[in-house]
């Protein structure tokens, strides 16, 4: 699929013709995959588009930085106005949108010292898994890939080159024949997605794996833990066997390119009834009602553009 590419981008501080923001080949980031990045979406909403969570992705953005020790040239909240500044320019409402930082041409090695290129784009964007997937939901499988063991790369950072692992597993899963792929942790216990947490429901509650078991801590899981519990919804972070994927009444994945989305099989085998369930359903109720009015925004995750 060939995609449209909008017209402006922020780059290093300044919006510019989508065409000019380049790098060089020769960069720190091309050869040791040392960026970080967020996914961000805006939505209409009955106010006006407004970014989700705006401010706690580029926080952690910043954090990420932070683990791999990058100088970061520009605050919190100068990332947040270039997110507002290229939906602007763009003249996007609903969109999805990419903060990315990453060491940029300067010494060679792998401890080099460089500077540190910063970028917004956004762009308009479906359902990242395809059309009609929030409805119908997608056939994932277990992949042959494992995610990578503690104190080797850390997770909780939203890294480029953690997503090396990620393109191995949607890439194995799509030659499969399957629409996403599901990873173990280095112990055999269940991780995430390729690039999705996840949620299974047992008996009306809400399972999801932990933060140690090599996945990033998502804005979006975080956003779901916090509406259920809220709402009345028992949710249970445990470890959790690969063989529980087979046995739980629903299953859905979770993140801001993939939102929510229901899984009604894993590795051919029908979860539940084969299709969203009435959980999956009351949280995507509650999530996407956020955008419509129809939640309230009580914790002002909306943060206007």
């Amino acid at each position: 699929m060939t995609m449209r590419y909008p017209e402006w981008i922020w780059h290093n501080g300044a919006i510019k013709p989508w065409a000019e923001a380049t790098t060089h080949v020769m960069a720190h980031a091309i050869h040791y995959g040392s960026s970080v990045f967020e996914g961000l979406r805006s939505y209409d909403t009955p106010d006006g588009p407004a970014i989700f969570r705006l401010t706690d992705h580029n926080r952690r953005l910043m954090a990420s930085a932070r683990i791999y020790e990058m100088p970061m040239p520009y605050s919190v909240e100068q990332i947040n106005a270039a997110c507002r500044e290229v939906l602007k320019a763009n003249a996007l409402g609903k969109a999805y949108l990419r903060p990315v930082a990453f060491r940029g041409l300067g010494g060679f090695g792998l401890s080099a010292d460089t500077p540190t290129d910063v970028a917004v784009a956004a762009w308009q964007m479906g359902a990242y898994l395809g059309d009609g997937v929030l409805e119908e939901g997608i056939d994932a499988c277990v992949s042959s890939w494992q995610r990578f063991a503690p104190n080797t790369i850390p997770a909780g950072a939203k890294a480029g080159g953690n997503y090396l692992s990620g393109q191995l597993v949607a890439r194995e899963a799509r030659r499969l024949g399957f629409g996403e792929g599901i990873a173990l942790a280095s112990t055999g216990l269940l991780s995430e997605g390729a690039g999705e947490n996840l949620f299974l429901v047992f008996n009306g509650e809400l399972h999801t794996t932990p933060v140690s078991a090599a996945l990033l801590n998502g804005i979006t899981r975080n956003s779901i833990i916090t509406l259920a519990k809220d709402n009345g919804i028992t949710v249970v972070e445990r470890d959790i066997p690969r063989e529980y994927l087979y046995l739980c009444d629903e299953l859905f994945m979770c993140g801001t390119a993939a939102e929510i989305t229901p899984i009604r099989s894993v590795d051919g085998r029908q979860v539940g009834a084969g299709r969203a369930g009435p959980m999956t359903k009351r949280i995507q109720e509650l999530f996407f009602g956020l955008f419509s009015g129809k939640t309230a925004d009580k914790y002002n995750w909306l943060e206007r553009v």
